[in-house]
């Protein structure tokens, strides 16, 4: 995790102390459910939960300890008897290191994903609002890059809008997806411990039994946790492109918020660089680097290895905590966002109403001209807009094959911009279910 890229909450979840709090809780809700069923002292479970329920772990005693056992696990388990005394000997009965692990990696996959959801349920609070702000202002749509046909501002942020709504619904899946438990032991057989054990913990911990977890869960959950990660942070550089092209100055139809006391380059006191938008380019392709890998670790050896062990350190933190950040600055971006709808008005204005060419192609088709040659007509009058600068509905008003089937006042009409705005409260109404 790189602290410049991190936020208290997520990172938390991944520090020490949260990790071992939960392998005490995985242990300590095992003995509560081997002492029901008898198999361990009653007293011994209350007495790991009393001992250990508000201790502080020492990390650099169990440092001290993994440095001699090289096993993460049974440091830990050394050092809970350290804490809790004789009645430790009933903690990790029947259970194998996979059982903690996997069980609290899940836990604290869980967790992100509620930080996770919760940021793009800001991120959707902020696009709506400016969605509906922008309902109505008129910008140029762009296909390659170049002038297409007129759309609204607030459609480009309801499509996000929509977009994020399936990042959530997504996430949630994920969520659900490594919300399971396993606390079968050795190769997952429960030969040493009772499946009740692990539906017990599974219940305390808000998650489910893994139905066959032969030592491990299987990675494939994981997998599309993390690939569904990648999807959520495509999304976020899908709309941070867009802030940083319209933010260009030849186009300056939006731009990042700047702050007072801000500077945009060391050598140039004038920038105002969409900084914030092109750092999510790069935390997105971050993000999406953790997929990969992921993946590789769904095939490990026969009931179990841990060469996923390695890679999930990392990308467990790394991934979580980058895409949280990243949802909480594309959401502080949007909330800031700058728009200008005069040089929105002003872009659409430049190729003087070529982007009625479609509607002046269909009236001529709906006046018996065939489609290829009413196409030749309106690209021959178009041309002259682009390559000399000519106005567009007066080469077509003073071409003679296009006066044969249109009218001067037709021709008006059709270069009328609200024609190409009459079902934005239709889009709305899918996106945000409104009328």
């Amino acid at each position: 995790m790189i602290p410049r890229y991190s936020r208290p909450e997520m990172a938390a979840i991944w520090a020490p102390e949260s990790r071992f709090r939960i392998w005490f809780e995985i242990e300590a809700h095992a003995a509560s459910a081997m002492a029901e069923m008898g198999t361990i002292p009653k007293e011994a479970a209350e007495t790991i939960w009393a001992k250990g329920r508000n201790a502080t772990f020492d990390i650099s005693r169990i440092d001290e300890i993994e440095a001699v056992t090289k096993h993460d696990v049974i440091a830990f388990l050394t050092h809970l008897a350290e804490i809790v005394g004789p009645d430790a000997r009933f903690v990790h009965q029947g259970m194998t290191s996979s059982d903690v692990l996997d069980t609290c990696f899940n836990v604290q996959l869980v967790r992100a994903a509620d930080i996770l959801i919760a940021d793009v349920d800001r991120l959707l609070t902020a696009l709506k609002a400016r969605a509906f702000e922008h309902k109505n202002t008129i910008t140029i749509g762009r296909s390659h890059g170049i002038h297409a046909e007129p759309t609204t501002f607030g459609v480009k942020l309801a499509y996000a809008h929509a977009e994020f709504e399936r990042a959530r619904d997504r996430l949630l899946a994920a969520r659900d997806e490594v919300a399971t438990c396993a606390l079968s032991g050795a190769v997952g057989t429960f030969a040493n411990i009772d499946p009740q054990v692990e539906i017990y913990v599974a219940e305390k911990l808000g998650l489910k039994p893994e139905p066959v977890s032969t030592q491990v869960i299987p990675r494939d959950r994981h997998a599309m946790y993390f690939a569904t990660l990648a999807v959520v942070a495509s999304s976020i550089e899908r709309l941070s492109v867009e802030v940083r092209h319209l933010q260009r100055t030849e186009v300056l139809e939006a731009e990042e918020f700047f702050s007072p006391g801000q500077k945009g380059s060391s050598a140039m006191p004038h920038k105002r660089n969409p900084v914030l938008t092109e750092n999510l380019t790069g935390l997105a392709r971050m993000v999406r680097a953790y997929a990969l890998p992921a993946m590789e670790n769904v095939a490990l050896w026969h009931e179990r290895d841990i060469s996923h062990s390695s890679v999930e350190r990392m990308i467990g933190p790394d991934a979580t905590v980058t895409l949280d950040f990243a949802l909480g600055r594309l959401a502080g971006v949007i909330e800031k966002l700058v728009v200008y709808p005069g040089t929105m008005q002003r872009n659409l204005d430049k190729l003087s109403g070529l982007h009625n060419s479609q509607r002046v192609l269909l009236a001529l088709t709906q006046k018996g001209v065939s489609r290829e040659d009413a196409y030749r007509l309106v690209q021959r009058n178009a041309m002259k807009t682009w390559e000399e600068g000519r106005d567009f509905l007066s080469e077509l008003k003073g071409d003679s094959e296009v006066s044969a089937h249109l009218s001067a006042a037709e021709l008006d009409a059709m270069f009328d911009n609200a024609y190409h705005l009459k079902h934005v409260d239709t889009i709305f109404a899918r996106v945000f279910g409104e009328a």
